[in-house]
């Protein structure tokens, strides 16, 4: 993803989702803020290109992309006065929520809460009022926005997002310990030498003290 390719960005998010679903796949996950692209910088700070993101959102509904795939898309969302760096889950063209992120990169190349607020309430969620577009596509006012998990039929699906993985405390264990299965991980960072066999030891740490899958973008 590009930085401020609005269109381009969108029609690579479709298109993934498209051959997620021809390799028979029923979840899909992007990468951090994939919508805007990471990392946007001050332009974070502009209004407008949150605006943006979520004409971006609609589009990729209103597209019929998500049907019968859940799909886990990087997104920032203004909440009362916060930006805040969020994955949001969509399944049948239906909004389930907007999961922020609780642990923000602060050190080496990343900044994030220049941009960004870190999401302060453990296992609460509060009401986030759609915009006027996707009110209309969704047919929904209302959708929660904050820490929560998925629940299906047959297993429970929770995400993480990039230094959220590599914190001591970082949320994974509490969403195992909240019955989680499904781990997601939409990520974003720089390259760096040995940094993959760290992210990897990371995600054995979840997976190897609470069991489970762990999908990592």
């Amino acid at each position: 993803q590009w930085a401020l390719d609005f269109e381009g960005n969108r029609d690579r998010i479709i298109e993934s989702i498209k051959q997620a679903k021809g390799q028979g796949a029923r979840m899909r996950v992007g990468s951090e803020l994939e919508i805007t692209g990471y990392c946007l910088e001050d332009h974070f700070l502009e209004i407008d290109n949150t605006d943006l993101a979520f004409d971006v959102l609609a589009d990729i509904i209103e597209s019929g992309a998500t049907d019968d795939i859940l799909c886990v898309i990087g997104i920032p969302v203004m909440q009362e006065g916060a930006r805040y760096n969020c994955d949001v889950y969509v399944l049948n063209g239906t909004i389930y929520g907007f999961k922020a992120k609780k642990h923000l990169a602060n050190d080496g190349n990343y900044y994030e809460p220049r941009w960004f607020t870190a999401w302060g309430k453990d296992r609460e969620v509060e009401d986030f009022i759609l915009p006027d577009r996707l009110a209309r596509i969704t047919k929904q006012k209302i959708v929660p926005i904050g820490d929560f998990v998925i629940q299906t039929n047959d297993s429970i699906i929770g995400s993480e997002k990039c230094e959220e993985m590599f914190v001591p405390n970082n949320p994974g264990i509490d969403m195992a310990l909240d019955g989680v299965e499904i781990f997601a991980n939409g990520s974003d960072s720089h390259w760096e030498v040995g940094k993959l066999r760290n992210r990897i030891s990371k995600i054995f740490k979840t997976t190897q003290s609470a069991g489970g899958i762990y999908i990592y973008a």
